[in-house]
C-alpha cells in the first residue's frame, strides 16, 4: 500500500514539473510573439517615414538606403532566431536614430506635422518593444530555470525542452549613440 502510494505521489509529480515545463515554454513563446507583433508595427511604419524624409533629405540617400536594407532584412529573419534577429534589429535602431538626427539638420523636415507624428509613433513603438523585450527576458529565464534545475531538469531532458534564447544586443556598436555628421 505504502508503495503504491509513493509510485502514485512520483507520477503526480512528474505531471506537475512536465505541467510546469510545458507552461514555460507556451509563456515563453508567447513573450516572444509579443515582440513579434511590435517589431512589425515598426518595420510597417519605417516605408512612411523614408518617404517623408525624401522629399527634404534627398542627397542622403545612403542613410535612407541603409535603414530600408536593414529593415528587409529584419523582415526576412526567421521566426525562431532570436539571436539574428536582435543583431539585426539593433542595427536597425541605429540607422533609425542616423535618421532621426538628420531631422536637426533640416529644419523643415522637423516642422512637417507628418514627420513629427511619424516620429512620436516610432518613439511609442520603441517603448513598447523594450517592454516585449524585458517579458519576453523573463520567459525565457523562468523557462531555462526549469530546464537547467535539479529534478526538473530530468524530466526537461526526457521530454527534449530547451533553453530559450535571450534577445539582447550582441554587438556592443549597436548600442552606441550614433555618429552623424555632416
Amino acid at each position: 500500500m505504502i508503495g503504491l502510494a509513493i509510485g502514485v505521489a512520483v507520477i503526480l509529480y512528474l505531471v506537475f514539473v512536465y505541467n510546469g515545463l510545458v507552461k514555460a515554454r507556451q509563456v515563453t513563446e508567447e513573450a516572444w510573439s509579443g515582440i513579434d507583433v511590435q517589431l512589425k508595427r515598426r518595420a510597417d511604419l519605417i516605408p512612411n517615414l523614408i518617404e517623408t524624409v525624401k522629399g527634404y533629405a534627398a542627397h542622403e540617400k545612403s542613410t535612407l538606403e541603409e535603414v530600408v536594407a536593414l529593415r528587409n532584412r529584419a523582415q526576412a529573419m526567421p521566426q525562431g532566431d532570436v539571436a539574428g534577429r536582435a543583431a539585426v534589429e539593433g542595427a536597425l535602431s541605429q540607422a533609425l536614430g542616423k535618421l532621426f538626427a538628420l531631422a536637426e539638420a533640416y529644419p523643415d523636415l522637423k516642422a512637417n506635422e507628418n514627420f513629427a507624428e511619424l516620429q512620436r509613433t516610432l518613439e511609442t513603438i520603441e517603448g513598447e518593444i523594450q517592454m516585449s523585450r524585458r517579458y519576453y527576458n523573463g520567459a525565457a529565464r523562468d523557462l531555462n530555470v526549469k530546464v537547467e534545475s535539479f529534478p526538473s531538469n530530468l524530466i526537461a531532458n526526457a521530454f527534449r525542452f530547451a533553453k530559450a534564447g535571450y534577445f539582447e544586443i550582441a554587438n556592443e556598436a549597436d548600442r552606441a549613440v550614433p555618429s552623424v555628421k555632416f
